[in-house]
């Protein structure tokens, strides 16, 4: 262990990726992580099956909670670290190092590149929550940021602010730094495209071994956990819709109807691979959204256009207040907002970092900091402004059952908004398949991931191992809401959400071993 701090322990480690995979029924796993992930899965499942959802969300948010209300300053620097650790690494030095050597080739055109990472990120966050959000802000249906009086011009302005800061740069640094770790490790030095990968300067060989092992497992469970919440509520989302545009009831059948024709379309994606099943979805998913984007903002410009620079004054303004968590005058809305999205982001980093990694090489640092961190920043801006500008507005006028009713549920409020302007009947159309589409592209991308953790870092896993982690996932959103419904869900969610403390260490430790790494690439 002696040398496993110098340059040359990296590049001559024995370890030779899938070593210790077992080959067997068409799969190619790693063992232990493949074993003991899948059995603690069914483990879950089976406990669910024969417990109360309620007392399981009962459980599980309340220890949410506790870790959110115990660590919420360690949350908060955590992102802020993370921020300035990116943005300093793009203007160092180190900014000039190419993922995967300095002959390396980007594999993707940079719209492609930028379409993949923007759908695995937060596609479908930003339709779920572009309305709902700045709204909540405006209102005070949950507390106001920074304690403003709600209802108010300076509560419209801190509403778009505030909004744009929970999907702005820190987010995009949370994932950047497993991204950027993950990427140097697998393409720079050779090793596995594994999350235990990035602790070789840390932790020499035994990365090979149990630490190794649990990095890996805890990062399997919360990418599986997090996707099948996610495919919960986007169902949810899109069963609403479709209720509200046909008069149907948008209850369990229809929602578990939409989790198997995702997870069905997923599965053709998985099998098609990176490049004929994401790739191609997910620049189907920008396309889609810029047009759905544009549109909506052609059709109501006066108050979608002249949103935006009030939305960069007050993203501006605000981020440094946002960030200080001591002595703030609104604690519930910090740790129930702000905190939670935190841990959040923090707990979808194994899935979203691996996969922006796996399709970055041939980016310098400096390509890659950008890429993540400010063009993804500079479209949300767009995109939250349009859709919130106009929420806000029409509850302001009055306009439309968003202005008379308020959101009558999270999942409805886009859909709300959209009938109340031209079109809304078709936008609203298009929203549903947009929906659809980014549940696709987040089932597909996270059934790569967890293909690639769980065969020791291969990135091109069997057929079968790809088909049945992308029906895992579904079958998990499945079972989950045809036993407990939205509380079931909930608690997954919550569950997902504590994993985030733990990987708030793990992503400390990761910045540190990132920089150990570089500094041997800069002396060669």
């Amino acid at each position: 262990m002696g040398t496993s701090h110098d340059k040359y322990s990296i590049e001559n480690t024995d370890y030779t990726v899938g070593q210790d995979n077992v080959q067997k029924w068409g799969f190619d796993v790693h063992n232990p992580v493949f074993g003991i992930s899948a059995g603690l899965i069914l483990l879950f499942l089976i406990a669910t099956l024969i417990s109360d959802a309620a007392t399981a969300k009962a459980f599980l948010d309340g220890l949410k909670w506790d870790i959110i209300a115990m660590f919420d300053a360690l949350f908060m620097w955590s992102g802020n670290i993370f921020v300035v650790f990116c943005l300093g690494l793009a203007i160092s030095p180190w900014g000039k190092i190419r993922i995967g050597g300095t002959e390396a080739k980007a594999e993707h055109s940079t719209l492609s590149w930028l379409a993949m990472l923007f759908a695995a990120g937060m596609g479908i966050g930003l339709m779920f929550w572009g309305v709902a959000e700045p709204a909540a802000y405006f209102t005070g249906s949950y507390f106001t940021p920074l304690g403003v009086e709600a209802n108010t011009p300076e509560a419209a302005s801190m509403a778009l602010g505030a909004t744009m800061y929970h999907w702005g740069l820190h987010p995009w640094a949370i994932y950047g730094v497993v991204a950027l770790s993950l990427a140097f490790f697998a393409y720079n030095k050779g090793l596995p495209l594994s999350i235990r990968s990035v602790f070789y300067p840390i932790l020499g060989d035994r990365t090979w071994g149990w630490p190794g092992h649990i990095i890996d497992i805890l990062a399997v469970l919360a990418t599986l956990f997090g996707l099948a919440t996610s495919l919960g509520l986007g169902a949810q989302q899109a069963s609403a819709g479709i209720g509200h545009v046909f008069g149907i009831d948008a209850g369990i059948g229809l929602q578990i109807l939409v989790i198997i024709g995702v997870t069905l379309l997923a599965i053709v994606s998985v099998v098609r691979g990176l490049e004929g099943g994401v790739k191609l979805l997910s620049n189907i998913n920008m396309i889609i959204a810029i047009l759905l984007l544009f549109f909506v903002a052609a059709v109501v410009a006066a108050v979608a256009l002249g949103t935006i620079p009030q939305t960069i004054g007050a993203y501006v303004k605000n981020i440094i207040p946002l960030s200080n968590p001591h002595g703030r005058p609104d604690t519930e809305w910090l740790q129930g907002w702000t905190v939670f999205y935190w841990a959040w982001w923090i707990s979808w980093s194994p899935f979203v970092g691996m996969f922006i990694a796996r399709v970055s090489k041939g980016r310098t640092v400096r390509e890659f900091v950008t890429a993540v961190l400010l063009i993804p920043t500079a479209v949300t801006v767009i995109w939250m402004s349009v859709y919130g500008g106009i929420a806000i507005d029409q509850i302001q006028n009055g306009i439309g059952s968003l202005g008379t009713e308020g959101v009558l549920a999270t999942e409805l409020a886009m859909f709300q908004m959209f009938e109340a302007i031209p079109m809304g009947t078709i936008l609203s159309l298009i929203a549903i398949v947009l929906i659809l589409v980014f549940f696709i592209t987040s089932s597909d991308s996270g059934s790569l991931v967890i293909d690639s953790i769980t065969a020791g870092g291969k990135i091109d896993a069997p057929v079968p191992q790809r088909i049945f982690w992308a029906s895992v996932e579904g079958a998990i959103a499945a079972a989950l809401l045809w036993i407990g419904g939205t509380e079931a869900i909930q608690a997954l969610q919550a569950g997902a959400i504590s994993t985030g403390l733990p990987f708030t260490f793990v992503l400390l430790a990761m910045c540190v071993s990132l920089l150990m790494g570089m500094r041997t690439e800069m002396t060669k």
